[in-house]
């Protein structure tokens, strides 16, 4: 088991037991390609998933609606019965096409079936955390969210699940979220050249609430930047590490999930745990979010 200061130290998610490894892991990408249908691999997804635990990741992100259900059916075929410690986060409100397109899922029945469908693949009688996925592919919306909150908070009281988190929201979309149930994280899109969540971040860190950022080098656009390059070979360190020790560098309520479908990526970003950025990097690496026109 790695010792937990070599995965960025931990974070306790307010009014729970459940302390984190800063690093945790993303199961997007074991599915398909598109994130639709079941890898190539199989018994490569299943070692992965076993050598996060093995590291000492003890924070596992996914979606029922990542395959659809591959994800989660791979992490219970890999885990089942789960170690104590293993905290699984998914998330509800979106479903996927048979065209492989995402498209939002937040009527009340559609979040029941959602919570039924996570607890059958992933073999659990409550699920850890679910954060309410709800604006657009990558960035939020503004609108109000009191319906499908209140409907999880329901399936929180009924023992179907234990916390709420939310995700692609907008600060207001958090305040609003307060005044209805307990909230313990929060997921975005966030990262060197996307920062517009920089205020929320610490206001949600003043509050003792978990942030985690999502595409921590762009996602669908990746992030070609020559700053951090030079940054990354300054260190000797590949630009993924230099991007996730950044983003523990930036806040102590940040956690990590990142993702990959290889085991040695794997072990490479839980490198970025141990990676000091000089404050003058980091100054040449802020500059990022600028250049891109944020």
């Amino acid at each position: 088991m790695t010792d937990q200061t070599k995965l960025g130290g931990n974070f306790t998610l307010p009014g729970t037991s459940l302390t984190l490894n800063r690093i945790g892991y993303g199961a997007m990408q074991l599915a398909g390609p598109h994130v639709w249908g079941p890898p190539r691999d199989v018994d490569g997804a299943i070692a992965v998933l076993r050598e996060a635990v093995a590291l000492g990741i003890n924070h596992i992100d996914t979606a029922d609606f990542y395959g659809p259900h591959i994800t989660n059916q791979l992490i219970r075929q890999a885990l089942h019965p789960y170690p104590e410690e293993l905290v699984i986060v998914t998330k509800v409100g979106a479903s996927r096409g048979e065209d492989q397109s995402w498209n939002p899922a937040l009527s009340a029945e559609e979040l029941k079936a959602a919570v039924d469908d996570n607890l059958h693949n992933l073999g659990l009688e409550s699920l850890h955390v679910v954060n309410l996925r709800v604006g657009g592919t990558e960035r939020p919306s503004e609108g109000s969210i009191e319906e499908p909150l209140a409907t999880l908070a329901d399936l929180k009281r009924q023992g179907l699940i234990r916390h709420i988190g939310l995700s692609n929201i907008t600060s207001q979309q958090f305040t609003q979220a307060e005044s209805i149930t307990e909230i313990v994280c929060v997921q975005n899109q966030y990262n060197l050249a996307h920062r517009e969540d920089d205020v929320f971040i610490d206001e949600l860190a003043a509050k003792g609430i978990a942030f985690t950022p999502f595409f921590p080098l762009g996602g669908f656009t990746p992030l070609q930047s020559s700053a951090l390059e030079d940054a990354a070979k300054s260190l000797n360190a590949t630009p993924m590490q230099v991007a996730l020790a950044w983003l523990l560098q930036r806040s102590p309520n940040i956690l990590l999930i990142p993702g990959t479908s290889s085991v040695d990526h794997l072990r490479e970003n839980l490198k970025a745990a141990t990676l000091q950025i000089p404050p003058q990097t980091v100054n040449d690496l802020n500059e990022i979010a600028a250049n891109v026109g944020q």
